[in-house]
């Protein structure tokens, strides 16, 4: 599931910021690995699967900063 538009997220404490910069940074590196995957994957359906994947999560990723 990606998130496809940033959120107002103005409003938010010192300790869910720090939550969501862990989420950011989970995304990245989980953007970082799915790619790798891809890859290295011979099989076209997994290979597309796994870069789906890793452009969904940088989307994410890419939300949530815009949304801070």
């Amino acid at each position: 599931m990606t998130l496809q538009n940033p959120l107002n997220l103005t409003q938010i404490n010192q300790a869910e910021l720090q939550n969501l910069s862990e989420i950011i940074s989970n995304h990245k590196l989980m953007t970082t690995k799915l790619y790798e995957y891809a890859s290295m994957c011979q099989d076209t359906q997994l290979k597309q699967m796994f870069s789906q994947g890793a452009q969904d999560a940088n989307t994410t990723a890419q939300n949530l900063i815009q949304s801070i």
